[in-house]
């Protein structure tokens, strides 16, 4: 906790805080696909909403606080503090909490303030080419109300497709009194966040081009928008897991297929159209297996499922069709022949696709999800292991694996995320 207030007091250093918008409603600055041109001023009517997300940023990056802490760590005057926390709490974002009494100098007690049980949700929705899973998540990273549905392979027809995934939508929503403040969605594919469209979901290409954001706002009559779940996963971290307070890390899923979302500077990499994050696709084999990209060696064809089960099969395991990480690592602690080196294996594919990613773009801290999270504390230490081996040793700095939580749990999350950032302003 105290590095983590040192690196926000240090990022507040020289910075103008500004004073409050001043209105009695949730200010919303705009898009987070908008201009991204840091030439760019931030214009009077914005410097509010920029100033209240950097506050809430805060205050998710440290928890409960007073409106003392939260003035000495962004650096403005305690009236600031309170012309953009009055509002907040007079609309239920937030809520007064635990009384903090006076140091020995005196003064008046403070409360610290937190995110209310009773502010709006987000629906979270996450689509993959086989289903939709939605739920409520609260602005705590609480999630709830959970309401899934299979998207049926035989489907060639976005509107149809569409139909089933605001059904879901409309039933999460159903199951709350309060109105939401919008809709989240991660996307298991490709997608240009700045048209808010869908640019290649896998095994889904009738979706390609599909407009879900402007969709469902039309729909539903709230803001929406849509990013690809890597990058839901890490802006879930972010906000409501291991990322928070965190100004460089990474996420990489391991699963089906792989994927990364790197978060620098503390920002949210993106690129053009939202291309960056496609790991899978870096060669670490010259002249390796074919992958179903057309190239040879990528990542994607030494460090998937389908790669574990296809070398399953060929060894001899039982029921190389269903086997992950988490059976593997039960077989290899049961002793059944083959299984742990086959465990070792793995971890070290995945070790090698790690190392490059660390090397290239220095994350001192990478979250894997996905299949990896199955196989627990040994997964993890074998990976490590390796990944140790083949990064350049940095007496300085320490480099940390972790894993992120369960893969439904943190996509939908994610999801939440992203629509949060939107909607509160945060910089990401």
């Amino acid at each position: 906790m105290e590095s983590m207030v040192k690196r926000l007091q240090e990022r507040s250093m020289g910075e103008n805080a500004g004073t409050s918008c001043g209105s009695d409603k949730l200010c919303f600055l705009g898009s987070v696909h908008g201009n991204q041109n840091g030439a760019n001023l931030i214009s009077t009517g914005t410097v509010g909403p920029a100033n209240r997300g950097r506050l809430l940023q805060v205050l998710y990056d440290i928890g409960p606080s007073s409106r003392v802490d939260l003035a000495r760590l962004t650096g403005a005057s305690r009236a600031t503090i309170g012309g953009i926390v009055q509002p907040l709490i007079d609309q239920c974002i937030l809520v007064e909490g635990e009384v903090v009494p006076p140091n020995r100098a005196g003064g008046k007690p403070a409360t610290k303030l937190w995110f209310s049980k009773d502010a709006r949700p987000i629906c979270a929705t996450v689509l993959t080419h086989d289903r939709v899973r939605t739920c409520l998540v609260s602005l705590e990273g609480e999630t709830y109300a959970q309401h899934e549905a299979v998207l049926a392979n035989a489907l060639t027809d976005v509107s149809d497709a569409f139909r089933i995934v605001s059904t879901c939508v409309e039933e999460t929503i159903a199951s709350t009194h309060q109105s939401i403040l919008g809709i989240g969605v991660a996307v298991a594919g490709m997608d240009d966040t700045e048209s808010g469209s869908i640019q290649g979901m896998r095994l889904a290409p009738y979706t390609d081009g599909f407009s879900i954001e402007a969709e469902l706002t039309k729909r539903f009559g709230v803001p929406a928008c849509v990013d690809r779940d890597t990058r839901a996963l890490l802006v879930g971290d972010r906000w409501f897991g291991q990322g928070r307070g965190q100004r460089n890390f990474a996420v990489v899923y391991v699963g089906e297929w792989l994927g990364a979302a790197m978060y620098v500077d503390g920002h949210l990499c993106r690129g053009a159209a939202g291309a960056v994050g496609k790991i899978g696709h870096t060669i670490v084999q010259l002249n390796g297996q074919m992958c179903h990209c057309g190239r040879r060696g990528c990542w994607e064809t030494i460090a998937t499922l389908r790669w574990l089960r296809n070398e399953a099969q060929a060894r001899g395991l039982l029921r190389p069709d269903s086997l992950n990480a988490g059976l593997l690592v039960t077989l290899s602690e049961n002793g059944v022949k083959g299984a742990k080196k086959l465990l070792q294996e793995y971890a070290s594919n995945i070790a090698v696709g790690l190392a490059n990613l660390q090397q290239l773009t220095a994350p001192n801290f990478i979250i894997l999800h996905g299949d990896v999270v199955s196989g627990g504390k040994l997964m993890l230490d074998l990976i490590d292991e390796k990944f140790q081996e083949l990064i350049f040793d940095l007496a300085d700095e320490e480099i940390t694996l972790t894993l992120g939580d369960i893969e439904g749990l943190a996509a939908l999350r994610g999801a939440a995320g992203l629509m949060l950032s939107e909607l509160l302003n945060f910089d990401i």
